[in-house]
């Protein structure tokens, strides 16, 4: 792809809906009896690959033709009773939440369901969801057995599950999921433990279908010594409803976007706007950036609207305990770091060394590639902010939040200079129409 820089942003922008929701809400309504509704599924082939491994399952999928209908709206008829073991492996493609959430769902069944992913996704490391659901009675194999090489293709043999209590080694929303999806297949009580936020979806969306679930102690973060835990027990959920809120991580490419960009000014929402996946946000804010939040809340689902405009930017340093809550948002957040004034520092990063490719690496290339001047400490990201940026080319590595962050800084580089973009291709798996509305919030 070829991006030239010069336009700025104007307008309103919906963005697709959440992922994270949207895979844990389709799961949920695979399991419970009777018809769900679903609104505003992501078009991205993620959510589809979650789709296809339900029917794969047995279970009822449908688009909703009423009068209120949009693409992506679907209906679900659930019921463990309708679930039966797969013909075919489950090729979860890109997505490492579908994988790790379906590997915990699955080991509530008497299966035996090889998962299967891209070559990115067979990378990635499967023996932080292969630890508890072993300790819970399933076994989980991947290439390379148990331990610190267990790698898709995964096998899982479920059933005769029990509760365990369970203390994140590391922050990880998926793996949480993954153990409380078991929990509810499991005989006795299935803990989570957690000392750094992580994202509480499963949760909401267990809540909205009925789920009982416990939670105690203070949200983490709150205390230095806080410790949040989240328990439940053997259940199906009801069916339910939801309309899939906006995804914060997709809108904050726009964000930043008519941050950097001069003259641009955006309204966008409704997104998601949990504490758990609004840090970007206030890092943003910390910035000096010109945005304000609309507020509101869906049922337990927060809501929100933000509108911003260009402004000029400060370093910040970003704290180990705020990773989680903007993970996903680092190599846009990097980019804004570049045009800041002062060095910026992103601490404890590790976990991104293994996303879609190596995305601590990747980002700090991404900075340099367009004339930035950014470099990685161990795991932490340093970015000397040089207040422009040059046209660049970069080779995104099928990484979707590289790429798309590519196109951000290719925006922002000085007037009339041209960026080349290869890998572009990853964005179908999170956000086809991303250069579509991006074109249109420059008015192309």
């Amino acid at each position: 792809m070829e991006a030239t820089a010069g336009a700025s942003l104007h307008g309103n922008l919906v963005v697709p809906g959440d992922k994270s929701i949207a895979h844990r809400a389709i799961m949920v309504a695979a399991l419970a009896h009777g018809k769900s509704l679903i609104r505003g599924l992501p078009d991205g082939q993620d959510v589809a690959r979650t789709i296809d491994s339900i029917r794969k399952l047995g279970i009822e999928v449908t688009s909703v033709s009423d009068s209120q209908a949009h693409p992506g709206d679907i209906s679900i008829e659930g019921g463990r009773d309708r679930m039966h073991s797969p013909l075919d492996p489950l090729d979860m493609g890109n997505s490492g939440t579908g994988m790790r959430l379906m590997a915990g769902l699955l080991s509530g069944f008497p299966w035996t369901v090889t998962l299967v992913g891209d070559e990115s996704l067979s990378k990635r490391p499967m023996d932080r969801i292969a630890i508890p659901l072993g300790m819970m009675g399933a076994a989980i194999t991947g290439h390379g057995g148990v331990g610190s090489k267990c790698h898709a293709p995964l096998t899982v043999v479920g059933g005769n599950l029990h509760g365990i209590d369970y203390t994140l080694p590391q922050p990880s929303a998926q793996v949480k999921a993954a153990i409380l999806f078991a929990g509810i297949s499991a005989e006795g009580t299935t803990t989570v433990r957690e000392a750094t936020a992580t994202r509480k979806h499963t949760e909401e969306i267990f809540k909205i279908a009925g789920i009982p679930i416990s939670i105690s102690g203070d949200p983490p973060g709150e205390r230095p010594d806080s410790i949040y835990s989240v328990s439940v027990e053997a259940g199906d959920p009801s069916p339910f409803s939801i309309d899939i809120p906006g995804d914060p991580s997709q809108a904050a490419f726009f964000v930043v976007a008519a941050t950097i960009i001069p003259e641009s000014e955006a309204y966008i929402g409704p997104i998601y706007l949990g504490r758990d996946r609004s840090g970007f946000l206030e890092v943003l804010k910390r910035m000096g950036a010109d945005l304000s939040i609309d507020a509101g809340e869906d049922g337990v689902i927060p809501l929100g609207y933000v509108r911003i405009t260009y402004s000029q930017l400060n370093s910040t340093t970003i704290s180990p305990s705020e990773v989680a809550s903007l993970v996903d948002e680092v190599p846009i957040l990097a980019i804004a770091a570049a045009l800041a004034k002062g060095v910026s520092v992103f601490q404890g990063l590790g976990e991104l060394r293994v996303k879609e490719s190596n995305r601590l690496e990747g980002t700090a290339e991404l900075v340099n590639s367009f004339g930035g001047d950014a470099h990685v400490e161990d795991d932490n990201l340093i970015i000397n902010g040089t207040g422009s940026l040059r046209g660049g080319k970069v080779d995104a590595r099928g990484d979707h939040r590289v790429a798309m962050a590519a196109t951000v800084a290719a925006l922002a580089a000085t007037s009339g200079e041209q960026s080349i973009i290869s890998g572009y291709q990853a964005i179908s798996s999170s956000y086809p129409g991303f250069v579509s509305d991006m074109s249109s919030m420059l008015g192309e």
